[in-house]
C-alpha cells in the first residue's frame, strides 16, 4: 500500500502534497497558524482546496485545531517526541519482524543497494535522513511487512509526523555512522530471515534515535 502518487493531477492532491512537504521541512514553521487566505495565495488555489488540505493534514497529525485559534502546525516538543517514538518503536519493530518473513530476496537486495547509495553521505558526516517514499529505508521495511493494517497505521498515520522530527532536528556527527551501522545490521537480520533479531535491532535503533533527537530538542528549548 504505497503512498498516493505525488504525480496526482488534481489541484487538491498537489496542494496537500506541497503543504505537507513545507510543514515537514519547516518552510511553514512548527506552531504557526494556518491562514486559508494566505495559503490560497501562496499555492494559487481556492480557499476550499486549502481547507481540504488542512483537514487531510490534521488526519496525518501534522495540524491541530484549537478553540478560538483555528488550525495550527503542531509544535515540536520533547513530550510529544517521546510519545510518538514509543509508538514508532513498537510498530516498526513489528514491521521489521514481518519483513524478515515476507520480503522477497529481490526486495532485500534493493534495500541493501539503497543503503549503499547513502554510504558517501555517511562517510562525509553530512545530515543523514532520506526523502519520503521508496528512497527511505524505513518506508521500504514498512511496506515489506506486507501487513495492510500496519502499513496504514504507519504510512497513512504517523509517517510524516515522524519525518517532521527527523528532518527538522537532523542527524549529524557520530550518530550518522552509528545509525547507518544499525541500518546495516537490521538488513542483515532480515536477509538471514531472523525475525526476532530484526525486531530487536529495529526497536533498539529507534530508541537510540529518539534519545538523540530528544537531546537536541531539549537543547533547543532550554
Amino acid at each position: 500500500m504505497p503512498l498516493v502518487s505525488e504525480q496526482a493531477v488534481t489541484a487538491s492532491d498537489k496542494t496537500f502534497f506541497q503543504l505537507r512537504k513545507d510543514i515537514v521541512e519547516a518552510v511553514v514553521l512548527p506552531g504557526s497558524k494556518l491562514s486559508e487566505t494566505e495559503l490560497a495565495q501562496r499555492y494559487a488555489v481556492s480557499r476550499a482546496i486549502v481547507r481540504e488540505a488542512i483537514n487531510r493534514l490534521e488526519a496525518c497529525h501534522l495540524v491541530e485545531r484549537k478553540a478560538n485559534i483555528g488550525a495550527r502546525v503542531v509544535a515540536l516538543s520533547p513530550t510529544r517526541l517521546v510519545s510518538l517514538y514509543q509508538v514508532r518503536e513498537s510498530l516498526e519493530g513489528m514491521a521489521a519482524r514481518l519483513a524478515a518473513t515476507h520480503m522477497t530476496d529481490g526486495e532485500i537486495c534493493d534495500l541493501n543497494a539503497l543503503l549503499d547509495s547513502y554510504l558517501q553521505t555517511v562517510q562525509s558526516g553530512e545530515n543523514y535522513y532520506q526523502d519520503a517514499g521508496d528512497v527511505d529505508f524505513h518506508y521500504r521495511i514498512i511496506l515489506g511487512s506486507k501487513n495492510d493494517h500496519l502499513i496504514a497505521m504507519l504510512i497513512e498515520g504517523i509517517y510524516h509526523l515522524i519525518r517532521m522530527y527527523r528532518v527538522q532536528l537532523g542527524m549529524t556527527g557520530p550518530r550518522v555512522s552509528a545509525a547507518f551501522d544499525e541500518h546495516k545490521s537490521i538488513v542483515r537480520a532480515i536477509s538471514n530471515r531472523d525475525a526476532e533479531l530484526a525486531e530487536i535491532l529495529m526497536r533498539r535503533h529507534i530508541l537510540y534515535t529518539r534519545n538523540n533527537l530528544e537531546t537536541k530538542l531539549l537543547a533547543q528549548t532550554a
